[in-house]
């Protein structure tokens, strides 16, 4: 196949959980088909896209002036768009000179299938073209700016959440009706889309984990350790760790006043380290390298998100490397994972401490939970088998659309 890959917000280094599912499952594609990678991404150093030319086929780069997030600049960006029907989280990506860099790809080469990869590539896409187009959701966008909504004290921020909410459902619901097919990263995605969709536009591809770099590592886990993983600069994991900190932290320490959890993950905001100067049981790491040394020195790992969508790599991650986890439902969510079986779930706060005390208290218990986890995620969700089913997806397009192309 000849697949050219269309991403908004780049794909190195693969340190957030989007990023990570589409480079390893776009690393599986490159070995057996010609891929072409264009993203279009806010301007850094060192920029390392350069690097994925050995990769794939052929690169196209478009760094982008883009605000910093939450900065003063972001928000005058922000009210300059705030009559676009379209989210920001399409617009600040989706500009008219990517589009145009896009097209004229597409004068030059043909391919026989585009793949939009997140909703917020959307924009510049060009639907009316015969060649198959597939949008690859990650998430359902909508449901995590409605939960920001719901979470929200804020009135400012709570305003943008609903504006973001509203718009962002109407652009889901436009761009999937474009696509040719929509792939959901769950059966709960599946489902919040079904509404919207011919059932047969829509396919499941479940995420992986790779059980080669993550393994049972033996090592000295201190008494009464938490650990939580994932980048600091996405809303939803910053609210995990001031509810955790606010409603469950004090039930724990009630019981273990000597508990410590580390938060390993890049850009944690001045509020979050104001939190950690406050609350010495609280440790930011910041960007790590390499975040298996933190799962391995942990008791167990936490997952108390709010707000998601999409399934949690942190998760698989921690469950690869055989560590027991306690997650709400919502951390959980699209995972096929049994409560009680591999993962403990809790949804109040009460529940969550409880479920970390009796784990901490219980190291045997931990152990089976985590061996548990271990052997369901080897077994079924590698990178391998995950990329397997995803060209699999493409090619049963590509067939149903006789006027495209073929490579």
């Amino acid at each position: 196949m000849k697949i050219l890959w269309v991403k908004a917000g780049g794909l190195v280094p693969p340190d957030a959980g989007g990023k990570i599912r589409s480079y390893n499952i776009l690393r599986q594609l490159a070995r057996q088909n010609s891929v072409t990678f264009f993203s279009f991404y806010a301007e850094h150093h060192p920029d390392m896209h350069a690097e994925l030319k050995h990769m794939f086929d052929r690169v196209v780069m478009m760094p982008l002036r883009i605000s910093a997030p939450k900065s003063v600049a972001e928000m005058r960006d922000y009210g300059i768009r705030l009559f676009s029907s379209e989210p920001y989280g399409i617009t600040k990506y989706c500009r008219p000179e990517v589009r145009r860099g896009l097209l004229a790809l597409l004068d030059q080469q043909s391919y026989d299938v585009i793949l939009c990869d997140f909703i917020a590539a959307a924009g510049v896409i060009p639907w009316n073209c015969s060649t198959p187009k597939v949008i690859f959701t990650h998430n359902v966008e909508a449901t995590i700016w409605r939960r920001h909504y719901e979470v929200a004290t804020n009135i400012l921020w709570k305003t943008i959440s609903w504006l973001e909410w509203r718009k962002m459902e109407g652009a889901e619901r436009r761009y999937l009706r474009l696509a040719d097919l929509v792939l959901t990263v769950s059966g709960t995605d599946r489902d919040a889309f079904a509404s919207l969709l011919d059932p047969e536009k829509l396919t499941v591809i479940p995420t992986g984990v790779d059980v080669d770099y993550f393994q049972p590592t033996p090592g000295e886990e201190p008494e009464n350790s938490l650990v939580f993983t994932g980048s600091m600069d996405w809303l939803p994991n910053e609210d995990a760790i001031f509810y955790f900190a606010d409603a469950i932290l004090p039930l724990i320490k009630h019981r273990f006043p000597d508990v410590s959890l580390k938060v390993v993950g890049r850009n944690p905001s001045r509020k979050l380290q104001a939190l950690a100067g406050s609350e010495k049981s609280i440790e930011l790491t910041g960007w790590v390298k390499d975040i298996r040394p933190f799962l391995v020195r942990a008791a167990v790992c936490i997952v108390p998100l709010r707000i998601g969508g999409g399934t949690r790599l942190k998760i698989f991650e921690a469950m690869a490397m055989g560590k027991a986890v306690v997650s709400t439902s919502v951390g959980a969510e699209g995972l096929a994972v049994q409560s009680g079986e591999n993962i403990l779930l809790a949804d109040t706060p009460n529940d969550f401490a409880e479920s970390v005390i009796a784990l901490l208290t219980n190291p045997k218990r931990r152990q089976q939970l985590g061996t548990a986890a271990r052997t369901m995620v080897q077994e079924n969700y590698s990178w391998t088998r995950v990329a397997e089913d995803f060209a699999c997806a493409l090619r049963g397009v590509i067939s149903r659309t006789p006027t495209a192309p073929l490579g």
